[in-house]
């Protein structure tokens, strides 16, 4: 239990590491329309995914595998994964890009406050997750949250409002995910396929104007949607399933520090003190997360049985993979 608990948790924070590329990423693609860029990633990431899985299983586990989730779990993540770029991708060409991207950081937080809150988990919310889930909020105001005034017209409320909503379809989708918990990942490779019709069809009926992409641009979409697209998606699907959630959500805060650091080492942006901080107020968070996680399982009414082992795993949430 320990050891699966713990590489699953691991998986989710090699999905944070490859989402914290993003912006490094998105730069020499910034000249592609909104959903042609979100159609050729996650066509990108459906073929990444179909050859890795069927590398991984062969192709009879791979339509195996995609039998055994349940209706409700096409819907949430095809929704979820859909909505969330939608939104996001909105939020940062209506508002200022840090004030947005600020406000999208809270899903992180409310993965922790939901963890404990929504049905079905296995603990109770504790003071050390609340305050590790602050620290880290904390990190993300001092990283990100810049000097000066927020901006306030109409666009930019509707843009801070788009990235609210970003927060709370990205943090409710990652435990509704965790409390249906179907079977296997592979379902994933169909779900970016669908992503990738559903944005071509916006891209049409909106009127984008399509965009050859130059040959940075091509490099810049295929690693992204092999990587922080295709491979962080799967990696995410199995690690809210199966890791310990709450301290994926805390962990999740080193997302936007590490995209600075990445930025800063390729040159697009400037090293500061700013930086240091934020990075230690994310370990300290994340740190605290994992200690209340461990403190209410324990204190928690499980099964006779159920308590030794996952008190020795420090399991903390979710169902788990016996379970179902």
């Amino acid at each position: 239990m320990r050891r699966e608990s713990g590489s699953a948790t691991a998986i989710g924070a090699a999905a944070i590491g490859l989402w914290a590329c993003l912006a490094a990423l998105t730069g020499a693609s910034r000249a592609v329309p909104t959903f042609e860029a979100l159609a050729i990633t996650f066509a990108i990431a459906a073929v990444a995914a179909l050859v890795g899985f069927t590398a991984m299983r062969g192709w009879s586990g791979v339509k195996h595998g995609l039998t055994l989730w349940p209706m409700r779990a096409w819907v949430l993540t095809t929704t979820a994964i859909f909505a969330y770029h939608a939104l996001y991708f909105a939020a940062l060409r209506l508002a200022p890009p840090a004030q947005a991207s600020l406000i999208n950081y809270l899903w992180p937080l409310l993965i922790v406050l939901f963890s404990g809150l929504i049905p079905g988990g296995t603990t109770k919310l504790g003071r050390p997750q609340i305050l590790g889930a602050v620290m880290g909020f904390a990190a993300t105001l001092l990283l990100v949250g810049g000097p000066g005034p927020v901006e306030a017209s109409g666009t930019a409320m509707a843009g801070y409002l788009a990235a609210l909503v970003c927060a709370f379809t990205w943090s409710l989708y990652s435990v509704l995910n965790n409390r249906i918990n179907a079977p296997g990942s592979e379902p994933m490779i169909v779900v970016c396929a669908l992503v990738a019709v559903l944005a071509a069809l916006c891209h049409v009926a909106i009127g984008e104007t399509f965009v050859m992409p130059d040959p940075g641009a091509w490099l810049s979409l295929l690693a992204l949607g092999i990587g922080p697209i295709g491979a962080a998606f799967v990696a995410w699907d199995h690690a809210t399933k199966h890791g310990r959630l709450a301290l994926l959500g805390a962990m999740s805060y080193a997302a936007p520090p590490l995209s600075t650091l990445i930025l800063v080492l390729t040159g697009q942006a400037e090293p500061s003190l700013t930086l240091l901080a934020a990075t230690l107020l994310v370990v300290a968070g994340a740190s605290l997360a994992a200690f209340g996680g461990r403190k209410h399982l324990v204190a928690s009414p499980l099964p006779e049985g159920e308590v030794d082992a996952q008190s020795a795993a420090g399991e903390g949430l979710g169902n788990h993979p016996e379970r179902a």
